[in-house]
C-alpha cells in the first residue's frame, strides 16, 4: 500500500522546469530514498510535497487524501513530519524543550489555562516532557535532555531534530540529508536509526548524498536528473543501472560490496 502518491508533478520557475512530470509512490513502512546530482530537483520536490512550494501542475496525495499545496504547518495534523538539511534548532533552549516543540500542534490546553497555569496545563506539560524524553531515548540522545542545545555536538543535534519530528506522532517523516556533515561513526548511527524506525512501522522518505548509507537502508530508490525521474528500483537494481551510474553513482558506489535493505535491517 502506498502511503504517499506523487502524480505528474511539475514546477516551473520562470523559464526553468525544476521538476518535470514526476510520479512515484512510497509504500507504508519502507525507506524510500531520493537521490541525484546537485540541481537534480530533490529539494524542490520535497518542498512541493510539504507545501513550501505550490506545484505548477500535478497532485500529491497522502493516505489517499489530496494534500497538494497544503500549508506546511498543517501537515503534522495529517501525519507527516519533516527534518531539514540545515539545523532548525533553538540554541537558547534545552534539548528536551526543543523536542517538546514538536507536540505543540496536537496540544489543546487553551490560552486561558496557559495564562493561569491551571492543573490541566501542568499535567499536559509533564506528559509532554515524558514523551519527549522517550523520543530522545529512541534516537540515542537522552543523555543531553537538560543540556542547552548549544552544548550538544553536531551529530547529536541532527538526531535531536528526528526526535522532535517523532513528537508529532507521524506516519511518515521526510528527512533531508540527515547525514550531512557527520563523521563515519555518526553516519552509521543515523543509518541504523532510520532502518530501525522503518522496521517499527514508520515510513521514511529520505534525501541523502551519502551513497553507502542510501544503499544500506533503502527499500526503494528513485533517481532524479535534471528534474526528471531517471530510474527507480531496489538498491541492487540502481547499483547496476547504466544510466544511474553515468548520471550520479559512478565508480565510488560500484566499488562498494552489494548491500541489501535486508542487510541494513540486520545491521540495525
Amino acid at each position: 500500500m502506498n502511503l504517499l502518491e506523487v502524480t505528474s508533478l511539475n514546477k516551473v520557475f520562470g523559464g526553468l522546469r525544476a521538476v518535470q512530470d514526476m510520479s512515484f509512490g512510497v509504500r507504508q513502512g519502507t525507506v524510500h530514498s531520493l537521490i541525484g546530482p546537485n540541481g537534480a530537483g530533490k529539494t524542490t520536490l520535497i518542498n512541493l510535497i510539504t507545501g513550501m512550494y505550490i506545484p505548477t501542475s500535478g497532485r500529491v496525495a497522502f493516505e489517499s487524501r489530496d494534500i497538494t499545496g497544503l500549508a506546511p504547518q498543517k501537515l503534522p495534523g495529517y501525519g507527516m513530519a519533516r527534518t531539514f538539511q540545515n539545523l532548525q534548532v533553538c540554541m537558547n533552549m534545552s534539548a528536551v524543550e526543543n523536542v517538546m516543540v514538536g507536540a505543540h500542534l496536537r496540544q489543546n490546553t487553551g490560552l486561558l489555562a496557559g495564562l493561569l497555569s491551571l492543573p490541566r496545563l501542568r499535567a499536559a506539560d509533564r506528559a509532554c516532557r515524558a514523551e519527549a524524553l522517550a523520543a530522545m531515548a529512541q534516537v540515542g540522545v537522552a543523555a543531553y535532555a537538560d543540556a542547552h542545545a548549544s552544548q550538544m555536538p553536531y551529530g547529536a543535534l541532527k538526531r535531536l531534530e528526528i526526535a522532535r519530528a517523532l513528537m508529532t506522532r507521524p506516519r511518515m517523516v521526510l528527512m533531508d540529508e540527515p547525514a550531512a556533515g557527520l563523521n563515519p561513526t555518526e553516519t552509521a548511527e543515523v543509518g541504523q536509526l532510520i532502518r530501525r524506525l522503518a522496521d517499527q512501522g514508520l515510513t521514511v522518505l529520505l534525501v541523502e548524498h551519502d551513497m553507502p548509507l542510501v544503499m544500506r537502508v533503502s527499500d526503494t530508490i528513485t533517481v532524479l536528473n535534471y528534474g526528471k525521474k531517471l530510474a527507480e528500483g531496489t538498491p541492487e537494481q540502481m547499483r547496476s543501472h547504466p544510466e544511474v551510474i553515468a548520471a550520479y553513482l559512478g565508480a565510488e558506489v560500484q566499488e562498494q560490496a552489494p548491500v541489501s535493505a535486508q542487510a541494513g535491517k540486520a545491521a540495525a
